[in-house]
């Protein structure tokens, strides 16, 4: 006879936390599957697959992440405006300069589901280009 495995279900509202990352000096994609894994809330015991339960991240020094050398050069980011001709670059050294906040986000969408789950998680990012940032009421534990 064969055992079958139950999947655990949270029952009720998960219970979220704000956390604080600090970007300065951290390499971009490691940094990124950290949040994303914050966002969907595999770092708790009671994680559950397809339920939104994970914790509100709030990001500080954006400006000052780190990626390889080579990359400000190389790594382009693409966008198009529907209309013909509409497709616009940007290189990542000219996104670092002008809005940090943008690779981060980015860079942490690509690892999240692209679903009603993942446009949920991604509202709770909060990224901040300096040390500053609103949430002080929320009072957001940092995190190594």
């Amino acid at each position: 006879m064969r055992t079958v495995d139950k999947t655990y279900v949270i029952k009720g509202k998960p219970e979220t936390q704000w956390l604080l990352v600090d970007a300065t000096d951290q390499n971009l994609g490691r940094l990124a599957t950290k949040i994303a894994h914050y966002l969907l809330g595999k770092h708790k015991p009671t994680y559950t697959p397809g339920v939104p339960m994970g914790d509100y991240v709030v990001v500080i020094n954006a400006s000052r992440i780190q990626v390889h050398e080579s990359r400000p050069e190389t790594k382009i980011y693409y966008r198009h405006s529907m209309y013909p001709g509409g497709l616009k670059a940007i290189s990542l050294r000219d996104m670092l300069q002008k809005h940090p906040d943008r690779v981060i986000r980015q860079a942490v969408w690509g690892m999240l589901p692209k679903n009603k789950i993942g446009r949920r998680l991604i509202k709770r990012l909060k990224i901040y280009a300096g040390p500053e940032h609103p949430h002080q009421a929320q009072n957001p534990q940092p995190v190594a």
